[in-house]
């Protein structure tokens, strides 16, 4: 099951993401995935696994388990490289062993102080704060991402993280229009409006951390998962599908695009599994009741710094 690009591409409407999956797990992850019927992968440069991400990939189109034509790959701009895009998407496709990305995101809508392309580190100034760079503007940052779609680097260009104002200013200067709004949109953080903004305007929204992030967002900022809502843990007894299921069922039939990542098989195999049931009308407008405006993934315990503030 896909979505139609607003470029006529056409994206897998489930992925795998893989962030935060270990090295030494990733080979047999993505060969798994593969196997149990995934064939959209999210990465970026800044999981630091585009290598063992690459490694993959090549044994799956060596041993003709899969075509490259019939995968999805996306990968991110990371915000030190900002001044560097082809430079950036250029490492990244050598790492990942593509000669073309399906997707290219900015992760963030800040650039900051350049490190080396390729290394993505959060660079703090002496106060402790990320090290902003203030002379590089989103809009030419994006006018290099229309580059490599004109330079067959890239098939669609697309935005993460970016909210309403960043997204309308962004169809505003662009000339390829963004084909994709990356963003944490989950029950107990639904942004209605900024969904409802993007596909209006012809934004395919993809939720990254759908599940609320569960147990790794837990572990690193202390966040709640939806996943341990009883209502959902009704909703899972009463469709005979795990909570997990009733989640991103959830986000397929808002016309998202989901991605969740585990780095288990039968969860691998579950998260794939939810296609063949639908939610009712009311049980939608039940979960929709569950939103708290709740963001779990929060980088300022990194950065030193609330962007979102």
């Amino acid at each position: 099951m896909a979505v139609t690009l607003n470029n006529g591409f056409k994206m897998p409407i489930v992925g795998l993401g893989v962030w935060r999956i270990e090295d030494k797990d990733m080979r047999d992850l993505v060969i798994n995935a593969i196997k149990i019927g995934y064939r959209h992968f999210d990465c970026a440069a800044d999981y630091k696994n585009e290598a063992e991400v690459g490694e993959a990939l090549a044994e799956a189109f060596r041993t003709g388990l899969v075509k490259r034509e019939d995968l999805f790959i996306t990968t991110k701009l990371w915000n030190s490289d900002h001044g560097h895009v082809v430079e950036a998407c250029k490492d990244s496709l050598k790492k990942l062993q593509l000669d073309y990305l399906d997707l290219y995101l900015v992760h963030f809508p800040v650039a900051t102080r350049h490190l080396g392309v390729g290394n993505t580190g959060s660079a703090l100034g002496e106060d402790g704060v990320l090290d902003i760079d203030t002379t590089i503007s989103l809009e030419t940052t994006w006018h290099a991402m229309e580059d490599l779609v004109s330079m067959g680097l890239v098939h669609s260009i697309g935005i993460s993280n970016y909210d309403i104002f960043l997204t309308r200013d962004c169809l505003a200067y662009s000339k390829v229009k963004p084909a994709v709004n990356q963003i944490e949109t989950h029950p107990y953080f639904q942004r209605d409006c900024l969904v409802k903004f993007c596909q209006k305007h012809g934004i395919c929204v993809t939720a990254h951390t759908p599940l609320g992030g569960a147990a790794a967002n837990t572990e690193w900022f202390g966040s709640v998962s939806c996943l341990d809502d009883p209502v959902f843990k009704g909703l899972a007894a009463k469709y005979k599908r795990t909570v997990a299921q009733i989640v991103l069922r959830w986000g397929i039939q808002r016309d998202t695009v989901v991605i969740p990542k585990s780095s288990k098989p039968e969860r691998l195999e579950e998260n794939f599994q939810v296609f063949d049931f639908e939610l009712t009308k009311e049980d939608m407008d039940l979960i929709k009741s569950l939103d708290k405006k709740y963001r779990t993934n929060q980088p300022a315990k990194f950065w030193g710094i609330d962007l979102y503030a």
